[in-house]
């Protein structure tokens, strides 16, 4: 099992940047791949972004790809998402996921709290 806890997230200018951080604890990266996801008010949980388990490849939802990057420290048992260029419509409860892995809320077995990222306009 894995417990994920993010943080990070916040209110921010349309054109800033935040980082979010997901540590985790029990059984690691080793064992599960790594995703982001979001859930807007009103919407479905959407993809966002992920880690292959090897933690090789990395892959993005096109609406953030460009923007978006994912990496981790292994040291920290700490997954990042750095966030540039934020938009409105990035307005989020955001959320890390560890499992088997892939690009659907149904690959992934655990998750984390959430943390809210809004931004304005």
């Amino acid at each position: 099992q894995v417990q994920l806890v993010e943080s990070g997230g916040g209110l921010v200018l349309a054109g800033g940047s935040l980082r979010l951080s997901c540590v985790a604890s029990g059984r690691t990266f080793a064992w599960y791949a790594m995703g982001w996801f979001r859930q807007a008010p009103g919407k479905e949980r959407e993809f966002v972004a992920a880690f292959t388990r090897s933690g090789d490849s990395t892959y993005y939802a096109d609406s953030v790809k460009g923007r978006f990057t994912t990496f981790r420290d292994n040291a920290k048992n700490t997954v990042y998402l750095q966030m540039n260029s934020l938009k409105p419509e990035d307005t989020a409860v955001y959320y890390c996921a560890a499992g088997p892995g892939g690009g659907g809320p149904e690959d992934y077995d655990y998750w984390g709290q959430g943390t809210q990222v809004t931004v304005s306009s």
